[in-house]
């Protein structure tokens, strides 16, 4: 039996209606995976940051190790990177890390000596970039 031209083209294409459940499938399963997928993207930067809060503070117990105190509020974490200049100047510094890491959100991680939450304090301001907040904004610091 031969088919002719007229019904071989209907047989080849999709109708509008087919399209338009697959967009509609399509769009239903991008709103119900996209947020999730989002909160696991907050959560990776949460520990991230966590992450580079621990190799700061133990980077700053090596300094103490080889100069008998962390450095002073005004040196910084830059101490960590380069030979402070301002008083007290480390007799035995060395590097101690290749340089200072960002934030997940792109700010400079804080630091306080003294701390107000332990001896001394290094923190990220979280996603706003502001004291205090909740959820994604929150700060994360050494003392969680």
């Amino acid at each position: 039996m031969r088919t002719t031209p007229a019904i071989q083209r209907r047989q080849c294409g999709f109708t509008l209606i087919e399209l338009m459940v697959v967009l509609l499938i399509i769009g239903v399963l991008s709103a119900l995976i996209v947020p999730s997928v989002l909160d696991r993207l907050d959560e990776g930067k949460v520990t991230g940051a966590k992450s580079d809060i621990n190799t700061l503070v133990q980077s700053l117990k090596m300094y103490k190790l080889d100069n008998q105190r962390f450095p002073t509020a005004e040196q910084g974490l830059q101490a960590l990177v380069s030979k402070p200049t301002a008083g007290p100047v480390p007799s035995n510094w060395r590097p101690y890390l290749d340089k200072l890491p960002n934030d997940p959100w792109g700010h400079a991680y804080q630091y306080a000596n003294p701390g107000v939450k332990g001896e001394i304090d290094v923190y990220s301001l979280g996603a706003d970039g502001v004291v205090g907040g909740e959820g994604k904004n929150a700060d994360i610091g050494s003392w969680q």
